[in-house]
């Protein structure tokens, strides 16, 4: 038989009843004493979940930022022999140290020495969280990277490990110069990354653009400025390989009353270019809206 349990702060009636279970389980094994008194050690009003056979139980755990972690072990029956496994939403699990005169205690130590370790990574995410727009925040996780919505000519993410930071981009199949344009942009301004700013800022830096900002911290203004439809940003890479569109605005919309959309005529001419429908007449394309499929004209520019 399982049973499940979640104490509070104070020790409710539930787990003052799941503690006496333990006391009757102690009576009858080494395992169940060992097990019983270690919890005792820590302390009932940590305990957040536990097996009925005392194999299974996790904790709560406060770091030196008051963030919660639930530290979950299990253990083998012939503990304290064999090491107990242990799982945290964290990026990456510490080594456990272990012997035979250990105890759990010991664990709980050692996860606290390596949420300490974790902290200036978790400041980081929280900063991410504040100032961004991060894709599925709503199920956020201190175990996963965050993702961030950036606003470059296409879709993109960047991925923060403790260990490095990396960017890919990923999103719509996108045309290829554009990702070669990302891919430089990014492979030479890399080593601009300064210690001395903030992450947001260090990467807009790099990217050379403006990151979206999560919904309620939208500058008053941005109502008045006009983002690709196709990019999704509002200002093309600052990169010299584009020349004179380098960093430039959204130049070109829709004659469509309806539509009225606004694009970058260079992303759209990568978009007409990629449609065989597309016509070419000396140096203007001739194709369909990607929103309201109206007809729409562009004017090459190969500056």
């Amino acid at each position: 038989m399982m049973m499940m349990n979640t104490c509070g702060n104070n020790l409710s009636q539930e787990c003052i009843g799941v503690r006496e279970r333990c006391e009757e389980l102690a009576k009858s094994s080494s395992f169940y004493r060992i097990v019983y008194s270690e919890i005792e050690e820590i302390g009932w009003e940590l305990l957040r979940r536990l097996g009925g056979d005392l194999t299974f139980f996790s904790f709560h755990v406060l770091d030196k930022k008051r963030r919660a972690h639930i530290l979950e072990i299990q253990l083998h029956r012939d503990y304290p022999k064999s090491p107990p496994s242990v799982s945290a939403d964290v990026p990456y699990m510490f080594t456990l140290e272990w012997s035979t005169s250990s105890r759990l205690k010991d664990v709980m130590h050692q996860f606290q020495k390596h949420l300490d370790d974790l902290q200036d990574f978790w400041s980081v995410l929280d900063d991410i969280d504040k100032s961004l727009s991060v894709v599925d925040a709503k199920q956020p996780s201190r175990a996963s990277p965050g993702t961030i919505a950036s606003s470059l000519s296409i879709s993109t993410s960047t991925t923060l490990s403790p260990y490095q930071n990396r960017c890919r981009f990923i999103g719509p199949v996108p045309p290829a110069t554009h990702m070669n344009n990302l891919h430089n942009l990014w492979r030479r301004n890399s080593k601009k990354w300064s210690k001395e700013v903030s992450f947001p800022e260090n990467l807009e830096c790099i990217l050379g653009t403006e990151l979206p900002k999560p919904p309620g911290l939208q500058e008053e203004d941005d109502h008045q400025q006009i983002e690709c439809g196709i990019c999704y940003a509002q200002f093309l890479p600052t990169d010299a390989e584009l020349g004179a569109r380098s960093g430039t605005r959204t130049d070109y919309t829709c004659e469509s009353i309806s539509c009225n959309k606004s694009f970058h005529s260079l992303c759209l001419t990568d978009w007409l270019r990629s449609i065989t429908t597309t016509r070419q007449s000396s140096d203007v394309l001739f194709g369909n809206c990607p929103y309201c499929s109206d007809p729409v004209a562009v004017k090459i520019n190969n500056k």
